[in-house]
């Protein structure tokens, strides 16, 4: 029986080696601030998983470990029940983290001096590996609509794509932290430009299973020929709040795409992963739906309540719609500051620690990332801090 369904408790993290409690002061931040910023939950996970990792623990012998089909179907089956999708076993390669794996086809599909085309604002690691493998970040910009959300330029993007000759697109879907959920349109779009302009797309899809509005579509599943030009990015780490436990699925379906993306992961010297991950990931999937569901729900009232108490009570602020992730993107514009000053605004009058706007690129200036995968209480906290400084104003 599921235990870990009380989401409304305030569990203290501080001193757990936790990056979003213990580093603020190492991070330039006040030790009082409140930490709203890294995409981690403030949720224990399922208490299957937490189980299964105790009883891992209990054998007391962590040698080389590696797993074997049963992993790859428990996997394949959560893909398939969620998101209708049926991969492969021959197209799995597992990796540390998501982020390592975009690093990864990075080397793996560009040559130094290469431009490798984005969406800002996006996640920020996407320009980071970008730029620290000696690669052009070439940006097509997403714009705000009238509608309060972002769309893709189409003519810009393909402009970007044929004067900067891009060979690799690092698409973000759903989009981080902009909230959207791309549609079939939309990423049936940006896949047939890819194919007439020869370039491999790497599809960050590790917010798939955080969808509050429209249908995520896995975008190697839209048509045979996307099969072959893309890298699938996935992982249990966001849905399951296992982040720390280093464990990625990535799929790849060409066999060339999957040989050079392989060929770089032995050049890093990658081989097997941590057993703790490979164990909390196929528990996860295998028994965690009845976790999932209740946290969903619970998150999706968070996002609720933080879209009518900034309506109600933060005049200048904006909750830009969201359809995906637990991660609202604010609209602090309103306030007319520039965005230094809203940064120290926030960080030392409201004592929050957010993510700044500027971090997702030049586009994201004058807007703020903020975490409501937290109990309602903290989020309370946060919303109440921000109003001080609104109201001030």
């Amino acid at each position: 029986m599921e235990r870990n369904l009380d989401f409304d408790t305030v569990i203290d993290r501080s001193n757990t080696k936790c990056l979003k409690y213990d580093f603020a002061k190492k991070r330039g931040m006040p030790e009082d601030v409140l930490p709203m910023w890294v995409a981690d939950m403030d949720f224990k996970t399922s208490s299957y998983v937490e189980d299964a990792l105790a009883e891992w623990a209990g054998h007391g012998i962590f040698g080389y470990s590696e797993v074997q089909t049963p992993y790859f179907e428990t996997v394949r089956d959560w893909m398939k029940e969620r998101h209708g999708w049926e991969p492969q076993e021959p197209w799995l390669i597992k990796t540390p983290g998501v982020v390592f794996a975009l690093a990864m086809a990075v080397r793996a599909y560009t040559e130094p001096g290469d431009g490798v085309l984005i969406q800002q604002p996006v996640y920020y690691p996407f320009s980071e590996v970008i730029r620290d493998n000696g690669r052009n970040v070439i940006s097509s910009d997403l714009y705000l609509g009238g509608d309060n959300q972002y769309h893709i330029d189409f003519e810009d993007l393909e402009k970007k794509i044929k004067e900067e000759s891009v060979r690799l697109f690092l698409l973000c879907s759903p989009h981080n932290p902009v909230g959207r959920v791309w549609t079939v349109e939309e990423l049936t779009t940006l896949g047939e430009l890819c194919i007439r302009y020869g370039v491999t797309v790497v599809s960050d899809e590790i917010h798939h299973d955080f969808i509050f509005q429209g249908e995520h579509h896995v975008f190697a599943s839209l048509k045979k020929e996307f099969e072959e030009i893309c890298v699938v990015c996935t992982s249990p780490s966001k849905t399951f709040n296992l982040a720390g436990m280093m464990l990625s699925n990535i799929f790849i379906p060409n066999r060339t795409l999957r040989r050079k993306f392989r060929r770089e992961l032995n050049a890093a010297g990658i081989s097997q992963l941590g057993v703790m991950g490979l164990v909390a990931c196929e528990t996860a999937y295998s028994k965690g739906g009845e976790w999932y569901h209740a946290m969903m729900s619970y998150v999706k009232d968070n996002i609720a309540f933080t879209r009518q108490y900034v309506t109600e009570h933060l005049p200048g602020v904006a909750v830009v719609e969201q359809e995906a992730t637990y991660l609202v993107w604010l609209d602090f514009r309103g306030l007319g500051l520039e965005t230094e000053e809203l940064d120290r605004c926030i960080i030392h009058q409201a004592k929050l620690w957010l993510d700044s706007g500027k971090i997702f690129g030049e586009c994201g200036r004058g807007f703020q990332r903020i975490n409501v995968a937290c109990p309602r209480s903290v989020l309370m906290e946060a919303l109440q801090r921000l109003k001080k400084v609104c109201v001030n104003r």
